[in-house]
């Protein structure tokens, strides 16, 4: 019998989580198809269930579902409870466990940078669920500290249960004219940007919300935007000398660990970047589409 694995979000037609998971299937000769369910919010409870299914092995969760749904799963582990969301539903017996891969992502992407986060002071951009995934990040990295730059303070200080003794967490509003957040920005050895500026097809794709004149050689500047390859964030960090990092390795890490969860099988990484670069390209091509793609929250 064919196994499933199920994309849960609203909308999801712009993911390329199905591109570069079935050429994963398909290259391990598993016979299982990954489908996109686009999922409302009113229909989540009915889509979860629906993983119980004999032929279903797991499901990835994106937005706007990742924090609903923990309420909806039988066994949230450690990692998905920390973080407050999860992104990757395994069925197991009947049963449904989840976790949170992003954090796996993120992690792995910055390894595979060579980026050291050990001791280092990380300004933060943003404080939505991916940031969320960031905090824990950087915690378990052993990060020494993380200051939280965003417009809304209430958002940022929500986050403060994802410090602890051993991880400084701090707040800056987010603004170029502040001082907090000037002084955060020059000190920090990694900047994350976790929201959707830049985005292709989002709110506002020419946006950056880090001017060069803030980074300087020798800082690391992540962005979870992975459309376009190139955003405004990393290229101003490229003109101020900081080293870009982007967002596709961390979405193709994420996936490759739900992969491992749901089949047990070592997930075929060459051939998800190469999937994953060919349905970038292919987006690329038919730039017409006015759907959002690209964004850190994409499973």
């Amino acid at each position: 019998m064919t196994k499933r694995i199920a994309l849960l979000g609203h909308p999801v037609a712009h993911s390329i989580s199905p591109a570069f998971q079935q050429a994963a299937l398909d290259a391990c000769a598993i016979d299982a198809r990954y489908e996109a369910w686009d999922t409302s919010p009113e229909d989540l409870r009915i889509a979860v269930e629906r993983l119980r299914s004999g032929d279903l092995m797991g499901a990835n969760v994106t937005v706007p579902h990742k924090v609903e749904a923990m309420r909806l799963v039988d066994r949230p582990d450690a990692l998905a409870e920390r973080v407050g969301a999860l992104n990757t539903i395994v069925h197991r017996n009947g049963l449904l466990e989840a976790t949170n891969t992003d954090v796996t992502g993120i992690l792995r992407a910055l390894e595979s940078a060579e980026v050291e986060v050990r001791g280092a002071e990380v300004l933060l951009i943003g404080a939505g669920g991916a940031a969320r995934a960031v905090v824990v990040a950087m915690r378990h990295a052993g990060a020494a500290r993380v200051v939280i730059a965003n417009r809304t303070p209430g958002r940022a200080a929500a986050l403060a249960s994802l410090g602890g003794e051993d991880l400084d967490l701090r707040y800056a509003p987010l603004d170029i004219a502040d001082a907090t957040f000037r002084g955060a920005a020059n000190r920090a050895r990694i900047i994350v940007q976790s929201t959707s500026l830049g985005m292709r097809h989002g709110p506002d794709e020419r946006a950056n919300p880090v001017p060069a004149e803030l980074m300087h050689p020798g800082q690391v500047a992540f962005d979870l935007v992975y459309v376009p390859e190139e955003t405004p964030f990393l290229r101003a960090a490229a003109e101020a000398g900081a080293r870009p990092v982007g967002g596709l390795a961390m979405l193709v890490h994420q996936g490759a660990e739900a992969f491992r969860l749901w089949t047990g099988a070592p997930p075929p990484i060459d051939v998800m970047f190469e999937a994953a670069r060919e349905a970038l390209a292919a987006r690329s091509a038919g730039a017409g589409s006015t759907g959002a793609v690209g964004g850190p929250e994409d499973g």
